[in-house]
């Protein structure tokens, strides 16, 4: 139990670690700092890249349709998912 209880707060420090890193990614391939949590900043900084998304209801479901099109699209899927 008292392994189960350190790694679980491990767990939150190093989800916070990797979605610094992650972030860090997404704006080196953006050029720019961007919230990836904001779908128009999302959909700005993808469009001024010239990566088009499909068209689908929500920019989640286009992130997913479109996830091996380019590397900043799998970084702002895990970034969203954490």
């Amino acid at each position: 139990m008292i392994v189960k209880k350190l790694f679980s707060k491990q767990t939150g420090k190093i989800k916070m670690a990797d979605k610094n890193f992650i972030l860090q990614r997404i704006n080196i391939y953006a050029g720019k700092e961007i919230n990836p949590s904001s779908d128009i900043q999302v959909k700005e900084a993808l469009f001024a890249m010239g990566i088009k998304l499909p068209q689908k209801n929500n920019l989640d479901d286009a992130l997913i349709a479109a996830n091996n099109e380019h590397e900043i699209i799998k970084l702002i899927i895990s970034y969203r998912s954490l």
